[in-house]
C-alpha cells in the first residue's frame, strides 16, 4: 500500500507579478531543488492552517487564510510515497519575506520558473501560474 503525503503550497506573487520559490537546502531530501513555499499538514490539520504555521516558521510573514486561494494541485507518484499537494495562490501578506531556515529564496516571473530545476511534482503547477499572469 503507498503513502499519501499531503504538502500544502502557495505561489506568493508579488506586485511585479513574480513568484516565490525556495531552494531545499542540503541535507534535507531533494537538496538543491527549487520549489513553491509549504510544507507538510499534520495529522488534523487542515492545508490552509499548515500552510499559514509554515509561512510564519518558514519566511517570517503574517498570512490571512481569505488571502489563499486554491488554485491547483499536484498529484505525483514519487518511489516511496505518492504525494498530495494543492497549491494556493496569495498576493497578500504582513511581513518582509526572510529565509528563516538558511534557505535560497528567487522572485520569478512565472515564464521563467523552468530555468529552474524543481522537483517533479512542482512542474505541473507552472502552466497554471502562467495562466494566471
Amino acid at each position: 500500500m503507498t503513502r499519501i503525503v499531503l504538502v500544502a503550497a502557495v505561489a506568493l506573487i508579488d506586485a511585479d507579478g513574480r513568484v516565490l520559490i525556495a531552494r531545499r537546502p542540503e541535507g534535507k531530501a531533494m537538496a538543491g531543488l527549487w520549489e513553491f513555499p509549504g510544507g507538510k499538514v499534520e495529522a488534523g490539520e487542515r492545508p490552509e492552517t499548515a500552510l499559514l504555521r509554515e509561512l510564519k516558521e518558514e519566511l517570517g510573514i503574517n498570512v490571512s487564510e481569505a488571502c489563499l486561494a486554491p488554485l491547483t494541485f499536484a498529484s505525483h507518484s514519487y518511489p516511496d510515497f505518492h504525494l498530495l499537494m494543492p497549491l494556493y495562490a496569495c498576493r497578500r501578506w504582513q511581513g518582509t519575506v526572510t529565509a528563516r531556515e538558511k534557505q535560497e529564496l528567487a522572485w520569478v516571473k512565472p515564464l521563467k520558473l523552468r530555468d529552474y530545476p524543481m522537483p517533479p511534482a512542482d512542474l505541473p503547477l507552472i502552466p497554471h501560474l502562467i495562466d494566471l499572469l
